[in-house]
């Protein structure tokens, strides 16, 4: 009786577990794997659009930049943070959602980066041109921006990591392209801030125990947008780490905020 009740339990234990993947994985679905090919380079991008879509309404467009951890070709990878955030809000804040991926050789942000050091060192270069994957990214941009079906005053942009570092150049190279910006455990050169709208809403979320990307870089990029004219918001969670995207997901107006605000013309 014993051993039945064991084995029982095991199995009820197994699909518990099997349960929730299988559920987790038809929902990552519903991002649709797509790619942008400019030339002879290629970007790898999912794309989730609002139930009920029709080409005849507008939609807000949110795009989101992965950080390094997530690189690669299976165009899947970049979507294991943050992708549920939208995934569960569909109904409350329908919009078009990307989540487009860099290889494993290249990176958002033009900035040399010494892992050797301890924490990770930045030399962030963002006077030289873009990398291959932000202007391959900038140029799906302006294309998914002309749509008709797109809301040009409520497209919003945001990432962690290195995707915070892109999110901050993206802003320098496309400062008229963006309606508001959350920047997750990222940095940049603070010079760049000063070709930002004036104005500028932009949440920016850190870590204050992260020892990848110190915190140091966000609340330098903060202090410099809102001195530039810029309104900068600053959460610092005093016992994160570098994974300090968890908390911001878990802000219950994290989505409310974004999607409050309409480009500036």
């Amino acid at each position: 009786m014993k051993k039945r009740f064991l084995y029982v339990l095991g199995v009820f234990l197994v699909i518990q577990l099997i349960v929730p993947f299988s559920v987790y994985a038809q929902e990552k679905e519903a991002f649709k794997k797509e790619h942008f090919i400019k030339n002879s380079d290629t970007l790898n991008y999912r794309i989730l659009f609002p139930k009920d879509f029709s080409e005849e309404k507008e939609y807000p467009v949110v795009l989101f930049l992965h950080g390094a951890g997530e690189r690669g070709n299976d165009n899947k990878a970049q979507l294991t943070h943050g992708s549920g955030l939208f995934l569960k809000n569909q109904e409350k804040f329908p919009a078009i959602v990307i989540f487009p991926q860099a290889p494993k050789e290249d990176y958002w942000a033009k900035v040399e980066v010494d892992r050797e050091a301890s924490p990770f060192e930045f030399d962030f270069k963002n006077t030289d041109a873009p990398t291959i994957s932000l202007n391959l990214v900038m140029q799906f941009m302006d294309k998914i921006t002309a749509e008709s079906f797109v809301n040009e005053d409520k497209v919003y942009i945001g990432g962690l990591s290195m995707g915070g570092m892109g999110t901050f150049e993206m802003l320098y190279r496309k400062p008229e392209m963006f309606a508001a910006a959350f920047a997750i455990c990222g940095g940049a050169d603070p010079e760049i801030v000063k070709e930002y709208p004036k104005g500028f809403n932009i949440w920016v979320f850190h870590g204050e125990k992260d020892d990848v990307v110190l915190p140091k870089y966000s609340k330098i990029m903060a202090r410099e947008i809102n001195h530039y004219g810029g309104n900068a918001k600053l959460s610092l969670y005093p016992e994160d780490n570098h994974n300090s995207w968890d908390s911001a997901f878990a802000e219950p107006y994290l989505l409310s905020w974004l999607f409050s605000h309409t480009r500036a013309k």
